[in-house]
């Protein structure tokens, strides 16, 4: 879980002059304001076309988390984000080569285990001349180099930064994993907060990770969710610590929780429970528990975020400790999103029925270092 910040200060520091008016007459309400789906309950999964760019819905994220073991022994996770915000002016330029319809954005981050470093970068640009784009009838997503697409049943990952880069294959070992029920996430009670929104929950995952453009063969497991949607958030909701486990007994679990702006968890959190064959289960807020047990302060912007947690599903009967390989790995993406948040490579300690359980994570946590008040 993701969002696009929309404000004009944001705007006049990282686009062109022509695209912050355009964005301020349809802040201020001067231009006819293009009009975007909602998720809605009923919607009908497709793949691998859902796969795809849905234009119709204004905000939309493809989002790969994943571990990977290099031939040398060492450790990395990876980040890899593509985003699409619709433009919402209907006098914006469209069918021309500058057409401005969407705004991209990206972001790449590589925890490096070892070395206790994690470094992360980003992207900003809209579809004009193909620089960025995300198809609707094929799965091929890019921002300039980076790119995330369909070949034939798995998936390429590409993406490019001073320090490290990942050129990565990612094949399925479970069917796409639907989250909620009757088609839709929902994030609050309003009508039209919720979000269209699925998993592929383990993806074994090989390639090469260059790093300083040494080649390193790798492999490793990945997670990768894709959503969209048009409003999801209500205005009292200020962020969300998001987790994706994979066990080593072949079991996936994902879960979110949304917090208040007086700190309590909003009954729409829940989340999905995926068995080693790839079948489902929904899980409301009340069939598992969340406990922080530990809290680190960043020293760059002084966010006070949980760092370890003891997660229970007692119909499962599994209890895990998810901590980070290491704190420090928060992004401050003040060229792209505009959002502060702490994205992390975990472990995960425990049991499950008894018997000793293991596996990795990663974690999403929102609003802690600034208040989260974009709508998305």
């Amino acid at each position: 879980m993701n969002t696009i910040r929309n404000n004009t200060r944001f705007l006049t520091r990282t686009l062109p002059l022509a695209v912050v008016l355009l964005a301020c007459l349809a802040i201020a309400g001067l231009s006819l304001a293009r009009t975007f789906q909602q998720a809605t309950p009923g919607y009908t999964y497709q793949f691998p076309r859902d796969h795809a760019s849905h234009n119709d819905f204004k905000t939309e994220w493809w989002y790969y988390t994943g571990h990977l073991n290099a031939a040398d022994g060492k450790r990395y996770g990876y980040e890899l984000t593509f985003f699409r915000s619709g433009v919402d002016d209907d006098n914006a330029p469209r069918n021309t080569a500058w057409k401005l319809d969407n705004l991209y954005l990206a972001h790449f981050a590589v925890t490096d285990e070892a070395g206790k470093r994690f470094l992360f970068t980003e992207k900003l640009n809209r579809g004009a001349m193909g620089v960025a784009g995300a198809r609707d009838d094929v799965y091929n997503v890019w921002n300039e180099t980076w790119l995330a697409e369909q070949l034939g049943n798995r998936m390429l990952l590409r993406a490019e930064s001073p320090e490290f880069d990942i050129h990565l294959l990612l094949t399925p070992e479970k069917p796409p994993v639907i989250h909620g029920r009757n088609g839709i996430s929902q994030k609050a009670t309003c009508e039209g907060c919720a979000s269209h929104y699925y998993s592929m929950t383990r993806l074994q995952t090989e390639g090469m990770l260059y790093r300083e453009g040494k080649p390193v063969p790798v492999k490793g497991l990945s997670w990768m969710d894709h959503e969209f949607g048009s409003n999801q958030l209500a205005r009292e909701q200020t962020g969300w610590d998001w987790f994706s486990l994979q066990l080593d007994n072949g079991e996936d679990v994902m879960l979110y929780l949304l917090r208040h702006e007086d700190g309590r968890i909003d009954p729409n959190s829940s989340g999905t429970y995926v068995d080693r064959n790839g079948r489902a289960r929904h899980l409301d807020l009340k069939d598992f528990q969340i406990t922080v047990l530990d809290r680190w302060t960043s020293p760059k912007t002084g966010g006070n975020y949980p760092i370890r947690w003891r997660v229970e599903i007692p119909s499962e009967t599994l209890s895990v400790e998810v901590s980070p390989v290491f704190p420090e790995q928060e992004l401050v993406t003040t060229q792209s999103t505009g959002v502060t948040y702490w994205e992390g490579s975990s472990t995960v300690r425990g049991q499950k029925k008894g018997r000793p359980v293991k596996g990795q994570a990663y974690v999403e946590m929102t609003g802690y270092a600034e208040q989260f008040r974009q709508r998305i």
